[in-house]
């Protein structure tokens, strides 16, 4: 199979959030995945979205964030992008640490990582750029 790139354009509005789930689902559904993989797929976009479009883009309706979905024999990548300034990784705190268990934030990163193959930032002067990596087949 080739590699196959689909991409998508959306304002930072977070009532679109749901749109960009749906798109990545109907996106891969031809990939007829697992359930758990399908599940870890959207929980994994839910909290990349919900950081692109509100701690990167802080719900500004003129930015936009972009989605790549990419598709090849062995991996499904989803880049999204957003226009905000970017974070320092290392400042956030251990969400399994003691002090930080009961905190109602901080844990979708961590919950990413274990859901995926690899979860890779990439920072620049034009915003955030997300990866998320799903292995297609076990």
């Amino acid at each position: 199979m080739a590699k196959q790139v689909i991409q998508k354009v959306i304002p930072s509005d977070p009532d679109l959030m749901p749109d960009i789930e749906e798109f990545v689902l109907e996106s891969v559904k031809h990939l007829n995945l697992s359930d758990d993989k399908l599940n870890n797929l959207t929980l994994s976009v839910a909290e990349a979205s919900s950081n692109s479009i509100v701690h990167g883009n802080k719900g500004d309706l003129n930015k936009k964030v972009y989605i790549t979905i990419e598709i090849d024999e062995e991996f499904l990548t989803i880049k999204l992008k957003d226009e905000g300034e970017g974070f320092d990784p290392k400042k956030i705190p251990d969400p399994t640490a003691p002090e930080n268990i009961l905190k109602d934030s901080g844990r979708g990163i961590h919950i990413m990582k274990s859901f995926l193959e690899d979860l890779r930032f990439d920072f620049s002067k034009s915003g955030t750029e997300i990866t998320l990596v799903l292995r297609i087949n076990d």
